[in-house]
């Protein structure tokens, strides 16, 4: 990849022209965003917050969307069941919520918020806290146990480094995409679906953001892993992804330990297309990330609004292998909960 420009003070994400003076990544949302910038129809504008809460000791997790892409909203609750291999999800779609969601322009504050007859969420962030409150009545489980309710408490460390990066799109300098992840957030909080109680604990429990905010053009498949949990009691995790935007100027690959971001440079994913529950496996340029990852489950989903389609495969399972550190510290993991994913979208 060569030089991965970094971003290390506050700016401006666009300029007047609805470009993106200063591309990059960086360990902090320098960049500052601002809609109103943006030059592009409204159905360009794709905005969304989205988390994922694991528990490995327990088998079970859980992830939330609340997102506007324009023509169309999608807010979605879904359940994972790591022992029986099985997940369960609510989706809710609006039509044509043109931004009318009113997502925030920080990662860092403010409340996302969705709500009709099936599903109500709300996530509200000030001061490293992210209190996630959830209603789903229409929630069904695999045994048949009607709604699902509840608070999860995500404690972010606010001097602790996240994956932050901003990309344009070669054939459309004015398309961009700006991302935020953090990872390894201690969890604290309970899911009640039906008369049944699941418990998260944040020495054991831990959540990840996936923050955008872009104006897409519309075709693109991307492949993104995620992990967060401990490892020998340290605080561990990763980010990866490639696929859509031009990554000449940075990639958004990064091991998070002990607070502190270790960047990579390419991070290649090696899978089945025809069948995503078998072995995965992880290689970097740079020698620093080999894995193999063994899948638990597929979170498939295949959607088709003529206008809108996304075919999508979140695999859930296990990492084994190494990862190396900026000083040259070999990590070396063993049945690391996590996931990979392969989407190709339409929107």
């Amino acid at each position: 990849m060569g030089q991965q420009n970094r971003i290390t003070e506050p700016c401006d994400l666009l300029d007047d022209n609805g470009h993106i003076p200063n591309q990059g990544y960086a360990t902090k949302p320098y960049w500052r965003y601002n809609r109103k910038r943006i030059k592009a129809a409204w159905h360009r504008i794709k905005e969304w917050d989205y988390y994922y809460i694991l528990a490995p000791d327990r088998g079970y997790g859980v992830t939330f969307t609340i997102a506007d892409l324009g023509y169309i909203g999608l807010s979605a609750v879904c359940w994972l069941d790591f022992q029986k291999k099985t997940f369960t999800q609510l989706d809710s779609l609006s039509i044509l919520p043109m931004g009318k969601t009113k997502l925030p322009p920080t990662s860092e504050a403010g409340t996302s918020a969705f709500q009709d007859k099936k599903l109500k969420l709300n996530f509200d962030v000030s001061k490293g806290v992210r209190l996630l409150s959830f209603e789903a009545p229409g929630f069904l489980d695999n045994k048949g146990k009607q709604g699902l309710d509840g608070k999860i408490l995500l404690s972010e460390d606010t001097e602790c480094d996240s994956m932050v990066i901003a990309t344009s799109w070669k054939e459309n300098r004015k398309a961009f995409y700006y991302n935020r992840k953090i990872n390894c957030m201690p969890a604290e909080g309970r899911v009640i679906i039906g008369d049944q109680k699941y418990d998260f604990t944040p020495n054991t429990s831990f959540g990840g953001l996936d923050w955008g905010r872009g104006n897409w053009t519309y075709k693109n498949r991307w492949c993104w892993s995620s992990a967060s949990g401990l490892l020998d009691g340290e605080p561990f995790g990763w980010n990866l992804g490639y696929g859509f935007s031009d990554r000449s100027v940075a990639s958004e690959n990064m091991l998070f330990y002990k607070g502190q971001a270790h960047k990579l440079d390419e991070v290649t994913f090696g899978f089945d297309e025809n069948d995503y529950l078998k072995p995965w496996t992880f290689t970097s340029s740079d020698d620093r990330f080999e894995m193999t990852f063994s899948p638990l489950l597929d979170r498939d989903s295949n959607t088709d609004f003529k206008l809108v389609r996304s075919v999508q495969h979140q695999v859930f399972g296990h990492f084994t292998g190494k990862a190396v550190l900026d000083d040259g510290t070999e990590l070396l993991v063993a049945d690391f909960l996590g996931f990979a994913e392969d989407v190709l979208n339409w929107w």
